[in-house]
């Protein structure tokens, strides 16, 4: 049996589905598989060389006050390990979060070596699932982990919690009022949906890489700069309310990308401004 597939865990979302698009175009056989059908996994594995772990049922806002909602991505990645060591050698890359596993790191960019300390029950699931993941070399299994920043960009759906731009961009396009937790100057990496399927390709030829890698751009914006790009671009003013700040929101983090553009002579090429027009055009004419 050919071993030349790609399982994509979790391929239903924003990322998935993206990659799965462009696997597609590049004529790679491809599995899907939703974070509620782990089961099918089992048929499915044999016939992969690849598996892409995206699947996350949680947001770092969803489990704030209900930590046991981190049990169902940790069974998940639990039951594909199990199943994993039974196949014969693979390459396992697993989606981790590169916006939280660090907490409020001491220096910018943040560099992979960092220490992880996550503020979220959510930051801490990603970080015990890497762990998790690399247990399997023992095994004679590779594995990928990919700390992305915050990914955005035609496609992206909304969802409750999750997802900065394009929910600023729906409250344009609905002139409904946007809320803001603290003061608007967290500062976040935000990383444009192409940018992100590219780096994952080149990471998917490459079957016996073992890194870690944050996946950004390596350059920080704050919550009102933003605002000010979506503003500019939508030639609107939001109606904004600012909340109280919560603990478990990271003040700021910006990704040291250096491995990775090393690695696979990879660079982001969309800017945020760049970026966020063709999501704003996107969602205007889909």
């Amino acid at each position: 049996m050919s071993r030349d597939g790609v399982l994509l865990l979790g391929g239903g979302g924003f990322i998935g589905s993206a990659l799965a698009k462009r696997l597609r175009l590049d004529g790679v056989p491809i599995y899907v598989v939703g974070r509620d059908n782990g089961d099918a996994m089992g048929d499915m594995l044999p016939r992969c060389g690849t598996v892409v772990h995206l699947a996350s049922g949680t947001t770092p806002g969803s489990s704030a006050r209900y930590p046991m909602l981190e049990e169902q991505n940790l069974a998940l990645t639990l039951h594909l390990l199990e199943l994993i060591q039974t196949q014969s050698p693979m390459h396992l890359i697993f989606f981790s979060s590169g916006g939280t596993v660090y907490g409020n790191p001491a220096t910018f960019p943040v560099a992979e070596d960092s220490p992880l300390a996550p503020l979220s029950y959510h930051g801490a699931g990603k970080a015990a699932q890497e762990i998790l993941c690399k247990t399997l070399t023992t095994l004679g299994h590779t594995v990928t982990v990919l700390r992305p920043s915050n990914a955005y960009g035609p496609g992206q759906t909304m969802r409750h919690g999750f997802g900065l731009i394009r929910t600023m961009l729906q409250h344009a396009q609905a002139s409904s009022t946007l809320e803001i937790w603290g003061d608007g100057e967290n500062v976040r990496d935000y990383i444009y949906i192409d940018d992100v399927v590219e780096a994952t390709l080149r990471l998917i030829g490459l079957p016996d890489d073992c890194g870690t890698y944050n996946l950004g751009s390596g350059v920080g914006h704050s919550i009102n700069q933003v605002k000010d790009v979506v503003e500019t671009t939508c030639c609107t003013v939001l109606d904004t309310v600012y909340r109280p700040s919560r603990g478990m929101d990271v003040r700021s983090v910006v990704l040291d990308n250096t491995r990775l553009r090393a690695t696979l002579t990879w660079q982001p090429t969309v800017g945020l401004a760049d970026g966020i027009v063709r999501t704003w055009e996107s969602i205007q004419n889909p």
